[in-house]
């Protein structure tokens, strides 16, 4: 009966970062450095961990893409429920008269930096309006719908 080939033994120098992410993984995965150092050797030089590599890298953009088309979709929305709003406001708001005009400027200052505490309040709270839609949409299991107080 053979015997098994024995392991041949390596030193290698590590950098210290190197070094202590090697034992936390042994750690974590409860194997010995020399364990998961093999394992990482062996899977650098194999044939096929270009292609794992590239792999990994297409799924991650893949994500990044599909990610990336949501976001332009909400801008897009976001865009036209604005300039549907705009128009909507400008068709139904007369101008005002020449000589009301700066007192409707000074209300108007007033207006906006009230506007914009309150945009400040409302992102440091993180409740979105898209939160909200979607806990107005929802209907409690007695199927009636449920408005926001």
């Amino acid at each position: 009966m053979s015997r098994p080939e024995k392991k041949q033994k390596l030193t290698v120098y590590l950098d210290p970062d190197l070094m202590a992410a090697l034992a936390d993984l042994s750690s974590r995965r409860k194997h010995s450095l020399s364990l998961v150092a093999e394992a990482a050797v062996a899977s650098f030089l194999s044939p096929d961990a270009e292609q794992r590599r590239e792999a990994a890298f297409a799924k991650r953009l893949d994500r990044l893409d599909r990610r990336i088309g949501r976001l332009e979709r909400d801008v897009s929305i976001s865009n036209e429920a604005f300039a549907l709003f705009m128009r909507s406001w400008l068709a139904a708001t007369p101008p005002s008269p020449d000589a009301a005009q700066p007192p409707a400027r000074a209300q108007a200052a007033s207006r906006y930096d009230q506007f914009l505490e309150a945009l400040g309040r409302r992102l440091a709270s993180g409740q979105t309006v898209q939160q909200e839609i979607a806990d107005d949409i929802r209907t409690p299991s007695g199927g009636e719908h449920h408005e926001r107080s």
